[in-house]
């Protein structure tokens, strides 16, 4: 593996565990009526790679699941993701 992998790996090990701690923070201060993550923010950070750690982070808080933007959204940015980096695979 070479270091332009591990990093690449690195990177998205990272934002798709913060895609589901903000997922986590977020259904807490629901509950408890406080300052929320922006959904901007939470969408952000799927798109820059996080969406399968906030997908599970959805599903495993049980948070914004009756919003069909993110309960299509997430899955729609990760389908995306998927297809660019097949493409990118087979093209680079």
């Amino acid at each position: 593996m070479n270091l332009t992998m591990l990093i690449l790996i690195s990177y998205l090990v990272i934002v798709n565990i913060i895609g589901y701690i903000k997922m986590g923070v977020d259904k807490k201060r629901a509950i408890r009526g406080a300052f929320r993550i922006s959904e901007a923010s939470l969408f952000f950070t799927a798109i820059i790679g996080g969406s399968l750690g906030s997908i599970l982070g959805m599903k495993h808080f049980h948070h914004k699941t009756r919003h069909w933007y993110f309960k299509y959204g997430m899955p729609a940015i990760l389908l995306v993701q998927i297809i660019l980096f097949v493409f990118c695979k087979k093209v680079c």
